[in-house]
């Protein structure tokens, strides 16, 4: 089969590799119609390579149809359309009970002291081959696989793999009060879907974003936005009677703009070898914490905010003086997407599209034209928000 693969810091090729196998009896393969581009993956194409292996697949936002079953699954059959979340989880375990699919304990990667499995997202998670690829291998798939319909197109259901369940999680962290006002920071995938599931909820949306065509898309659905200027915190102020929002969500996370020396720093510990960049990373590595500290100082007292960016820093310095000093309150974490996915299933096969899923995707393009697609997300060239790979589309002339 075809798949994109980590090819070394800023290098990534779509190269045959061995289709994969039915290994347990609870697997199911599918063959891969649609998969998307996500933040996270920026994170392995230029921070996390020393937790990647040459040749590894990457991608954790796919869906398709069930090419073959394992002689113990019972949920599913050869044809059925079906959803992947990014999490690789048992179900049945404490975690999985309590709804916390992210620390599942049967695929908790205890080695690396590391939550559960996670698709083509490094050593850390488990080496999960992912899904920007014709085939994929599903573990547990009568819990991991969602079954969907199949009047509609794979755009409308394919966010169910992380970004939509991601926001409304940030959103539901939030715990933003009766008519309240919710800040986002950032206006890439995640912080669109932040910014609408927050407005279809009937809150207030401020996001702000440095971005001109994300701040477009995002008041196309009744979002209010600001530039990111060197005053920003003052006009967040000014628009909420001088306190701040009620809740803000960071939906940008280490791949902020605004820190010169930890975007270099990063990037050279990237360069080491492997060994020595492992534990630079996992003793003192640091992130860009733009988005966060903005967050912190512009939240009114009292307030929430909540992480959906993704953040690796092991020495991370927080300004614990002001964020006791106004009494706030943090929370964060990967997506338990299981949780959520059936919350929000009605909304996305809802004929009037109320969260704007229709209203995402700029760029749709085959499996072939990844490598390209993954320079031009990051560097936010041509409009570009969201990509969608179809393995099955030939390349454009």
């Amino acid at each position: 089969m075809r798949a994109l693969t980590w090819q070394g810091t800023m290098k990534v090729t779509v190269e045959d590799v061995a289709d994969p196998l039915l290994i347990d009896d609870t697997d199911v393969i599918i063959r891969v119609t649609s998969t998307a581009i996500c933040g996270s993956d920026l994170h392995l194409y230029d921070v996390l390579g020393p937790f990647l292996d040459k040749g590894d697949i990457l991608g954790h936002e796919p869906m398709g149809v069930v090419e073959q079953v394992g002689s113990a699954v019972t949920r599913l059959a050869v044809g059925d359309r079906v959803v992947i979340p990014f999490v690789v989880a048992c179900g049945h375990c404490f975690m999985c009970r309590q709804g916390l699919t992210t620390q599942c304990e049967t695929t908790q990667n205890r080695a690396t002291d590391t939550g559960a499995s996670l698709y083509g997202y490094t050593e850390l998670y488990g080496s999960v081959p992912g899904g920007q690829a014709e085939l994929l291998r599903v573990p547990f798939a009568d819990f991991n696989a969602q079954k969907v319909g199949t009047e509609l197109p794979d755009e409308r259901y394919l966010f169910l793999s992380d970004i939509l369940p991601t926001a409304w999680q940030g959103v539901e962290y939030a715990e933003l009060p009766e008519g309240g006002t919710l800040g986002v920071i950032g206006l890439g995938p995640v912080g669109q879907f932040v910014a609408r599931i927050a407005r279809h909820r009937g809150h207030r949306v401020i996001a702000v974003e440095p971005v001109a065509e994300r701040r477009a898309m995002a008041e196309r659905h009744g979002i209010e936005t600001l530039d990111l200027t060197d005053d920003v915190v003052d006009r967040l102020r000014e628009l909420t009677d001088g306190r701040g929002p009620d809740s803000i969500v960071d939906a940008v996370g280490m791949e902020a703009h605004g820190n010169p020396a930890a975007s270099f720093a990063q990037y050279a510990v990237g360069l080491l070898p492997d060994a020595v960049a492992k534990k630079a990373m996992q003793t003192f590595g640091s992130d860009r914490l733009a988005a966060l500290l903005l967050a912190l100082d512009a939240v009114r007292r009292g307030g929430t905010v909540s992480l959906s960016g993704v953040y690796a820093g092991a020495g991370d310095p927080l300004p614990f003086m002001t964020m006791f000093d106004k009494g706030i309150t943090l929370r964060m974490g990967q997506c338990n997407v299981h949780r959520w996915r059936d919350d929000i299933l009605p909304l996305v096969e809802d004929p009037a599209d109320p969260l704007g899923i229709d209203d995402l995707v700029t760029h749709t393009v085959s499996l072939e034209e990844a490598p390209e697609m993954y320079e031009l997300f990051k560097n936010k060239q041509d409009g570009c928000i969201k990509v969608v790979l179809k393995p099955g589309l030939k390349v454009a002339v």
